[in-house]
């Protein structure tokens, strides 16, 4: 027997796809076949007399075969239209019964498709599905015997397949969804973690530059008519931390525009390395800092150098902004599996805290980004006076 143009046409394409969906498509034709086969399987063999009027007929094997095939050919829909594949192959299933041929295995199917449509369309769809596929197996197991007993066994095991076949596709649906649901809650999750780690960098990254830059122009302003070298100074300071300051956001600006494969692009983050430049730029807005470090220096994770080099920063920026003194100082610790940060200045303490906590955002970054490291943060003013900021990072 030849098959079906249709059908060889359709394993074609198949053959040719290479993605998920055609791998599905390929299970819905084996599927179809397998049913078919199970259909051809379970007909009535011998002369048997048709169902729709006098007369007998006698399908020999080829022809049964056919008969099967094309009764089972809807299920190939089940991926697109699975509503349509159902009525088709219940019209199939009663053809076969109306032709004397008909095959209890054409309803299983018709039960498995019920779970297709439960899980792909709405559940009342799935619920109308199931109670015409129970109503038309009831018509077809009373057309297939007529004058016989009324066939309550089968229409019981009919009623717990459709039950098993709705619920289990429903059951499909809501954990499609849920995981959908879980994947965009991730996705936002992740996106709101960025905002974050972005508002973080341009807060530690500009509050330092400003701060220096309000503090030389308002010398400079001072003292422009009275010392206009120390004036040119400090509007040297601001011209270099200007500059400084836009480098750095032009390098964020890259590495957020940047592939994620592509490596080579922009410039490092800066970290513990860097510590001297920001004293020096200390220096200049009339603060001097004391780094010191502990312990045997090692190469830190990237995320860690970076977090520690922010923490001291922003550290420096409030001691400039709000302490009123002229020195602090900044100790790193390298222990065996962390690293201790502790910034102390002898400035005016509680009530240095009072813009910094107030209103700004430098101490809740500094935390959130100990948090985020599963490391400690403590900031507070010091019992002998100044302020105290210290922060434990596991590394």
């Amino acid at each position: 027997m030849n098959a079906p143009v249709w059908l060889v046409n359709r394993l074609r394409r198949l053959a040719r796809r290479r993605t998920p969906t055609g791998w599905f498509d390929a299970f819905a034709v084996g599927g179809m076949l397998l049913l078919a086969w199970l259909v051809f399987d379970t007909m009535p063999a011998g002369p048997h007399p048709l169902v729709v009027g006098p007369g007998t007929v006698d399908f020999q094997g080829a022809q049964r075969l056919e008969l099967a095939v094309v009764s089972a050919a809807p299920v190939v829909m089940c991926r697109r239209r699975p509503v349509t594949a159902l009525a088709g192959l219940l019209v199939g299933a009663a053809w076969l019964t109306a032709l004397g041929e008909g095959s209890t295995m054409s309803l299983v199917g018709a039960g498995a498709l019920v779970s297709v449509v439960a899980a792909s369309r709405p559940r009342w769809i799935g619920l109308a599905a199931t109670i015409t596929t129970f109503a038309a197996w009831t018509v077809l197991e009373f057309a297939a015997t007529p004058g016989g007993p009324t066939p309550y066994g089968r229409l019981s095991n009919a009623v717990l397949l459709l039950a098993v076949a709705f619920i289990g596709g429903v059951l499909i649906r809501e954990r499609r969804e849920h995981g959908r649901a879980l994947r965009e809650q991730v996705a936002a999750s992740a996106v709101t973690a960025e905002r974050l780690r972005i508002a973080r960098e341009l807060h530690d990254m500009v509050a330092h530059s400003i701060g220096i830059v309000a503090i030389q122009a308002g010398a400079a302003k001072r003292c422009i008519s009275t010392q206009p070298v120390l004036a040119a100074e400090a509007l040297e300071v601001i011209e270099t931390t200007s500059r400084e300051t836009l480098t750095g956001l032009r390098h964020m600006l890259v590495a957020l525009r940047r592939a994620e494969n592509d490596r080579d692009s922009g410039a490092p983050m800066p970290g513990l390395d860097s510590l001297p430049a920001l004293a020096d730029n200390a220096a200049r807005a009339g603060v001097a800092v004391r780094v010191r470090f502990d312990g045997e220096r090692r190469e830190l994770p990237a995320e860690v150098d970076l977090s520690a080099y922010r923490i001291v920063q922003e550290s420096v920026t409030n001691v400039v902004r709000h302490a009123d003194t002229g020195q602090c100082s900044v100790a790193i610790a390298f222990r065996p599996r962390e690293v201790v940060i502790e910034v102390l200045d002898d400035g005016r303490g509680g009530l240095a805290d009072a813009p910094r906590a107030g209103g700004g955002f430098g101490l809740a970054g500094m935390r959130e980004r100990v948090s985020l490291l599963h490391g400690s943060f403590d900031a507070g003013p010091r019992p002998e006076g100044g302020f105290r900021v210290a922060a434990r990072i596991p590394a």
